[in-house]
């Protein structure tokens, strides 16, 4: 049986690794660290349970057709409820709007909330479906580097669109145009945050994002977000796939120009097919050192990361939902300081999740388990400690301003997580989230193919390769590679 070898254990290293056997392959994962998941793991601390990473959950059909591959019922394995609230936000002046999933409803709201006409805010969704459905199959389903994507019907249709898809303006310049009230500008300029970009510098193509929370909707796991990773894990194990964890792949080894195996902290292991779910940077720099390497492509600017503060809260809080938004006063300012200046302003966008909203027993009777999140700059070798500091005076000032409350006397527990430590325990260059920024038109191409054009039998899985970070867009890339790796004669 040929052998396939997957460096890391994320969730992408994970779904390749399911497409890979199921393709015939003896499949064997590297991970350097002791556990499964990469950024898709979680905590317990004083009685709280928080997920350490990605908390949004959208498109689970991406996890559950894995199950049905291998004619599993996915509820067997795992399971989800849709959420009725998207996010609730809150500004500065008092404002608090509910974003509701059902789109009639959020329609209407919305158009109450911020005086804007609902025919706007209709075509504008509509708009951001259309633009979905013509480049869905061209941007994020199959490899942007191969000839056939370029010479299928949809491809074609797509180019015939191009006006529609405002490649052309950024995205704020896009919201803009749609909307007159600078709250509901903001609201969806927010979505350039899903792939690590700001708003006044990605494409305005990037305003179909909310069509995947508005069209497909907001869901969450029952257990939490990381019972994505523990599922797909357990049915990874049934099905043959052997796992070597606190096992760090050091090199891969390539004979002319094939890859022939991997060489770790332990042994040497030579494989028919290699793919590396490592962030495409470290992938080259160590191990591929003795190659060349795609050097436009690893220049590229690094998506932003976060600074997360994990607190258990003495409190329950009915005014906030699984999402919530408390947005700066200025969004530019914001961003500006992200990728340009490399630091934090004082007024940040403050993002909480709290899973016990939806699975109480993440944090005790009566309390609550806070993730709190500010965008930041990648690691770049700023003060982090000075950096978090002032972050979280600045975090706790706004929320007991908007909440109005004390806030510091409810923090029962704490951890952290900032860019540096990320970088650490991800292997993320720079501890950016999501691999490359987006902040071009020509983003998409620039980022690392699913394959190696110079070494036959690597492939590149997970957020920092097309077609990006998140969730869905890395169960995408597995599948990408799946699609890629050449079939076996006579397996069945």
């Amino acid at each position: 049986m040929p052998k396939a070898l997957v460096i890391g254990a994320g969730i992408a290293g994970i779904a390749s690794a399911m497409y890979l056997c199921k393709k015939g392959y003896h499949v064997q994962v590297f991970e350097a660290n002791s556990f499964p998941g990469g950024k898709l793991h979680a905590i317990e601390k004083d009685g709280y349970r928080f997920d350490l990473g990605p908390s949004l959950f959208t498109m689970p059909h991406l996890v559950t057709e894995l199950f049905e591959l291998f004619d599993k019922n996915p509820t067997e394995y795992f399971n989800y409820k849709r959420k009725q609230t998207l996010c609730n936000y809150f500004w500065e002046d008092g404002l608090r709007f509910s974003a509701k999933g059902d789109l009639e409803e959020f329609t209407k709201d919305a158009s109450d909330a911020f005086s804007e006409p609902a025919e706007n805010i209709k075509n504008y969704v509509e708009k951001n479906k259309r633009k979905y459905d013509l480049t869905a199959s061209l941007f994020l389903e199959k490899s942007l580097h191969k000839l056939d994507t370029y010479l299928s019907l949809n491809t074609l249709k797509a180019i015939l669109k191009i006006g529609l898809l405002d490649v052309n303006a950024t995205l704020h310049e896009t919201n803009k145009a749609n909307f007159q009230n600078p709250k509901l500008v903001q609201l969806f300029n927010r979505y350039a945050t899903y792939n690590g970009s700001s708003p006044y510098r990605t494409p305005g193509i990037m305003s179909m994002i909310p069509h995947l929370e508005m069209g497909y909707g907001t869901f969450f796991p029952h257990g939490g977000m990381h019972q994505i990773t523990c599922s797909l894990y357990q049915l990874a194990l049934e099905e043959g796939v052997k796992f070597n964890f606190e096992e760090k792949v050091l090199k891969i080894n390539v004979d002319g120009k094939k890859a022939v195996g991997i060489m770790s902290t332990k042994d040497n292991y030579e494989a028919d097919c290699i793919v590396s779910n490592m962030d495409i940077f470290p992938t080259y720099k160590q191990l591929l050192k003795n190659q060349k390497f795609p050097k436009k492509t690893l220049a590229q600017e690094r998506s932003s990361s976060a600074l997360i503060f994990y607190w258990g809260i003495e409190k329950n809080f009915p005014e906030l939902d699984l999402h919530n938004i408390f947005f700066s006063e200025s969004y530019e300012r914001e961003f500006d300081g992200i990728f340009n200046k490399k630091s934090i302003i004082d007024d940040p966008t403050v993002y909480i999740n709290i899973s016990s909203k939806e699975n109480p027993s993440d944090a005790p009777v009566g309390h609550e388990n806070w993730f709190v999140m500010i965008n930041a700059p990648g690691n770049y070798g700023q003060d982090w400690e000075q950096l978090k500091q002032e972050a979280k005076r600045n975090i706790i000032s706004k929320l007991n301003r908007l909440l109005k409350i004390d806030l510091e006397k409810l923090i029962t527990t704490e951890h952290i997580l900032d860019p540096v430590g990320i970088e650490t325990d991800t292997s993320s260059y720079r501890g950016a989230l999501y691999g490359a920024a987006s902040n071009s038109k020509f983003a998409a191409f620039l980022r690392h193919p699913n394959f190696s054009r110079a070494i036959d039998n690597l492939y590149f899985c997970g957020g920092s390769v097309h077609p990006g970070g998140g969730i869905p867009l890395c169960l995408l890339s597995a599948k990408i590679v799946n699609d890629l790796v050449p079939k076996i004669e006579n397996h069945e």
